[in-house]
């Protein structure tokens, strides 16, 4: 089985673009902090790789900005490439198939875009301040792990 389910911040604004086969592609870097603290004290991130294909793919790209909160649930995929260099190269990297809003975007953020439509959002939106693209769940804010 090959599952993983993260929370985090986006470190920057998604980009979306569409492949030469006409599909929608959206990546972006989610911060991922760490269950733990340094020796110094000082609370550490892993910054992970997302793919989003698809609808979903622009509905990220539409509704999520830099700082906000995500809930990604997806596959980890591990590839590698030959580089123009000649020099093999590995990609880590984990491709969605369910993105949650967990905070709405800020007023200082880009809120006047869209909201999902097509029956995509989660029905507790409104308890929970969270939308759903693919399958829903309600999640509460903080993750008990």
């Amino acid at each position: 089985m090959n599952r993983i389910i993260l929370m985090g911040r986006l470190t920057r604004d998604p980009e979306v673009r569409i492949t030469p086969t006409e599909k929608t592609v959206c990546t972006f870097t989610l911060a991922v902090d760490r269950p733990f603290t340094s020796k110094d004290g000082q609370r550490e991130a892993d910054f992970i790789n997302i793919v989003v294909w698809g609808k979903s793919a622009e509905l990220c790209g539409n509704n999520v900005s830099k700082g906000q909160r995500l809930l990604v649930e997806g596959r980890l995929q591990l590839r590698n490439y030959v580089a123009k260099d000649g020099n093999k190269r590995y990609v880590t990297e984990v491709i969605a198939d369910r993105i949650e809003f967990v905070e709405r975007k800020s007023s200082g953020t880009n809120s006047g875009g869209p909201k999902p439509t097509g029956g995509t959002e989660n029905k507790t939106e409104e308890k929970t301040g969270m939308e759903s693209f693919g399958s829903t769940v309600g999640f509460d804010e903080e993750i008990p792990f």
